[in-house]
């Protein structure tokens, strides 16, 4: 399967990455089958060779998240909510319900205590 990612160089903590089309069995920087875009992280500077990318992509090239990601900002595919992202806001909406009526539970605990203690002053 081919795979589209990102592909490191540049000196060390100054990375950039070249947008690859490559086997999804080789290694992260070994020989791409073609070279697609650019991705600079520190200046954002993103350079993408669209007629290519969609070529690649009608052929069944199954970009990474960091890709895919690039390639939505940069309009060439349509963002679409993965499983994962579904699940994870889930959760964080159980988790907000929950910490509200515990939130709820002490305000009442607490309330009839402050009552008690303003009648005996």
């Amino acid at each position: 399967m081919i795979k589209l990612r990102l592909k490191r160089f540049g000196k060390k903590r100054e990375a950039s990455f070249r947008l690859v089309a490559c086997n999804s069995t080789s290694r992260r920087d070994g020989r791409p089958l073609q070279e697609l875009g650019f991705y600079n992280p520190r200046t954002k500077e993103t350079r993408l060779d669209t007629e290519a990318l969609r070529l690649r992509l009608s052929q069944g090239a199954q970009p990474t998240d960091a890709v895919r990601a690039l390639l939505e900002k940069g309009g060439l595919i349509e963002k679409t909510i993965r499983h994962a992202e579904i699940v994870g806001k889930a959760k964080q909406e159980a988790k907000r319900k929950l910490a509200s009526k515990q939130e709820k539970v002490v305000e009442k605990e607490t309330a009839p205590e402050a009552e008690s203690s303003a009648e005996d002053s």
